[in-house]
């Protein structure tokens, strides 16, 4: 009752104020949950984590935000044990799948390297975004395989291999290139940049998340394990970044 009270404060106080349209999540802290909560199997926070994820665009659909970019599984998280990994991906298949059921007004998009995982699951979360193409509602970018540093050597790689099937040399794509050359190239090429990061666990750093895109980002960073992220959560981060004067390097 007092968290129902509190919400409806919150929302009142955004009332008016400037909201973002783009949010970035670093979905962190599934491990530590389950493992301060006396779950044997670190699996069932991984579970609890894919469970919390449509609650979190429902937040935001009724917030009016037009795209949300979800962290589920980095490059270095392919390094952690087989065991562990293979649910991990299973659990992420299974989220996806979910979210392209035909009812679902989401719009998914994959963003990563998809060669760098296993060939069922590449081919699963392929098809869930395929079946979604068409779909007004939230646009819901997943990461998965994902890493900033990648996306920007991949954006390069992108962009030399396309002049050099036009004939350009390297001398003359050096004269030319610039930030935007690189950025229609990035793996989110096309959609806005987010206004707002939120990292759960109380972690305070990027961890390569959107290197690019968020370089004027506002951040907000929340104690709470990300299983553990509720409507509250959200709302205050709403409200810290409503305050907050947004001079883009100015």
């Amino acid at each position: 009752m007092l968290y129902a009270l509190y919400e409806r404060r919150l929302l009142a106080r955004l009332a008016g104020k400037p909201l973002p349209q783009h949010v970035g999540v670093i979905n962190d802290g599934n491990r530590r949950w389950a493992r301060e909560t006396g779950r044997l199997d670190i699996s069932h926070g991984h579970r609890a984590g894919g469970d919390k994820i449509e609650e979190l665009l429902g937040w935001c659909r009724e917030a009016g935000v037009g795209t949300v970019t979800l962290w589920l599984l980095s490059t270095d998280n392919l390094s952690r044990p087989k065991s562990e990994l293979d649910q991990l991906l299973t659990i992420i298949e299974e989220v996806a799948d979910s979210l392209a059921e035909p009812e679902k007004p989401w719009c998914l998009s994959l963003i990563g390297s998809l060669d760098v995982l296993p060939a069922h699951t590449a081919q699963v979360l392929k098809a869930a975004a395929e079946r979604t193409v068409d779909r007004a509602g939230v646009h819901v970018n997943i990461a998965v395989g994902y890493g900033g540093r990648e996306e920007i050597a991949d954006a390069v790689r992108s962009l030399l291999n396309e002049h050099a099937s036009r004939g350009t040399s390297i001398e003359e794509l050096a004269e030319i290139i610039d930030v935007d050359h690189i950025a229609e190239h990035l793996y989110t090429r096309g959609q806005p940049d987010p206004d707002l990061v939120i990292r759960t666990s109380g972690e305070q750093r990027l961890s390569g998340f959107l290197l690019w895109q968020s370089a004027h980002s506002e951040f907000y960073f929340c104690d709470a394990y990300w299983p553990a992220f509720r409507r509250t959560d959200f709302l205050r981060a709403l409200r810290d970044y409503s305050r907050r004067h947004r001079r883009y390097g100015a």
